[in-house]
């Protein structure tokens, strides 16, 4: 079944790629909103969340209140681990059926995993083609304070949550390199959908190759 998996580290630019693949016509499953839906109030997740974190993770409405979540497990590797094994087993678990229906119904229409937790996740195998939206950390972590108002120590934090930038770089078989200017990131992202909408699904191997040679 295959599937390519788009990531990259926080603020790397990941989303626009996202959306430009979109743009062009590219099927696009993002990680980010079925890890929303599988905590909904009524699954499973979200009880198991509660009883593991307490019900103050809670808002008033009884759904999820993420910035209290993240305050409590990104300055707790062990919390961090623990929420992970709740989410991403119920994570994948929708994924998979996604991916299955996609497949199924429209098996010429190239189908993209945007995963921004594909390294920590341990799922890179588990893909036909892994590309990584890069930008460097410190000039993510300058992002999230220019962009997201997050301070420096905060952004450093989140930063280092995740993998490195070398564990990301080492599963990549396309590197888009997003550190340039947001048309920049366009143009690549644009770049990449000729790419693999020509090579899906049975030259996907040959899709690498051909991205460096198209930029080259």
């Amino acid at each position: 079944m295959p599937v390519i998996a788009l990531t990259g580290g926080i603020a790397a630019g990941k989303s626009l790629v996202a959306k430009e693949l979109q743009a062009h016509g590219l099927v696009v499953i993002d990680a980010d909103q079925v890890a929303r839906a599988v905590v909904e109030p009524g699954q499973s997740a979200l009880q198991q969340i509660v009883d593991r974190f307490g019900p103050s993770i809670l808002d008033d409405s009884g759904r999820l209140d993420r910035q209290a979540l993240g305050e409590r497990i990104f300055r707790d590797d062990q919390a961090r681990a623990e929420l992970n094994a709740i989410v991403h087993p119920a994570v994948w678990e929708e994924s998979h059926r996604l991916f299955s229906a996609h497949l199924r119904d429209h098996p010429d229409e190239p189908l993209v995993y945007a995963i921004p937790l594909l390294v920590e996740g341990d799922r890179v195998d588990e893909f036909d083609l892994v590309v990584v939206v890069h930008a460097p950390k410190e000039s993510r972590i300058s992002r999230l304070v220019a962009e997201r108002g997050l301070s420096e120590t905060d952004a450093r934090v989140r930063a280092d949550s995740q993998a490195s930038d070398d564990e990301r770089l080492a599963v990549a078989n396309i590197v888009l390199a997003a550190d340039v200017s947001e048309d920049h990131t366009r143009a690549e992202a644009a770049r990449l959908a000729r790419v693999l909408t020509a090579h899906w699904p049975d030259n996907l191997a040959d899709a690498p190759a051909a991205f460096t040679a198209a930029g080259s």
